[in-house]
């Protein structure tokens, strides 16, 4: 009997044991936050506002790494290929579907290659036209374009870009011609909207108020579902006159894909208790974003339709790699 007894403690002790050897540890060392884009820009700077915090909750220092390129495609392959333990984790935006449906490439895979760990943030884009044109709101450009078909333009940072993709919705779901002018790259595109050049563009609104304020540029509109804390007095493109659009900008966290749930699970807690502390949401508002949180699943879904609804634009508006 004792021996029976022995026995069955020993079997628990080292069932025990296992099951404390398989628990995940986690995070044992520093963890990697890759950002697919510059230093200075709008995903770098809500990376860099929640690092310290999601340092300090995770109990390991949290590196922000800018490797930017190829539309976020160099970071996302560097994370997609890293291992699955949440020590390496990627910052980006819709910009890497985008660019990989427009370039054909099949890897990494929004949708196929990474956990889905948190959306962070949103951001409306704004549409903004140079005072040169005779335009005051988006009823009144629709009516000028279809009045000079072919013969208005906008400018972007390049083909597939944050400012390429949401125009052409525009111009689909309005029935214009707008023609298309790629630079390579926001800032120029920008400057030359801003010297009158090119008429029109869709950037991000931080960098645009100023310019709108001082009267160099003329917002007309923004394109999220909602009209933003900062431009209350400045309608939607749904609102003013084209029922349907919506385009935020998002920002949220991935993992590689194969990270376990309850590591998910641990690094989304503490990226939302983080975004939402009262000094990281004012600035964060005060940028312009709008701090969402939210579940995995819930990013998994927005991925996915955002997927579905961007790549209809992409198809219909036939944009291809040059």
């Amino acid at each position: 009997m004792n021996r029976m007894r022995w026995t069955a403690g020993a079997v628990c002790v080292a069932a025990t044991g296992a099951a404390l050897a398989q628990a995940p540890s986690y995070p044992v060392k520093p963890v990697r936050m890759l950002v697919g884009f510059a230093p200075g820009g709008a995903t770098d700077i809500v990376a860099r506002l929640l690092a310290p915090g999601l340092g300090e909750s995770l109990g390991q220092q949290v590196v922000v790494e800018n490797r930017p390129g190829a539309s976020s495609q160099i970071a996302g392959d560097l994370v997609a290929r890293a291992a699955p333990d949440g020590h390496t984790l990627l910052m980006t935006t819709q910009t890497l579907m985008t660019s990989q449906m427009i370039e054909g490439k099949t890897y990494p895979d929004l949708t196929k290659d990474f956990a889905p760990v948190s959306l962070s943030a949103t951001s409306p884009l704004i549409l903004v036209v140079n005072p040169s044109l005779p335009v005051k709101s988006v009823k009144e450009l629709i009516a000028l374009a279809k009045a000079r078909p072919g013969q208005l333009n906008y400018a972007s940072g390049g083909v597939g870009s944050a400012q390429h993709v949401p125009m052409e919705m525009l111009k689909s779901l309005a029935g214009i011609n707008i023609v298309h002018v790629p630079y390579k790259g926001l800032t120029p595109a920008f400057n030359d909207v801003l010297a009158g050049e090119v008429p029109m563009i869709i950037p991000g609104l931080v960098s645009v108020l100023p310019y709108h304020q001082s009267g160099r540029l003329r917002i007309i509109a923004t394109t999220g579902a909602t009209r933003t804390s900062v431009t209350p007095e400045i309608p939607t493109i749904a609102q003013a006159g084209v029922p349907g659009y919506e385009f935020d900008s998002w920002t949220g966290f991935l993992a590689p894909t194969g990270t376990q749930p309850a590591i998910v699970s641990q690094v989304n807690a503490e990226i939302v208790r983080v975004s939402n502390l009262p000094d990281v949401r004012d600035r964060l508002t005060n940028l312009g974003f709008d701090v969402v949180g939210g579940t995995p699943e819930a990013f998994a879904a927005q991925i996915t339709s955002n997927n579905a609804r961007l790549g209809k634009v992409i198809r219909e508006a036939g944009i291809k790699a040059e």
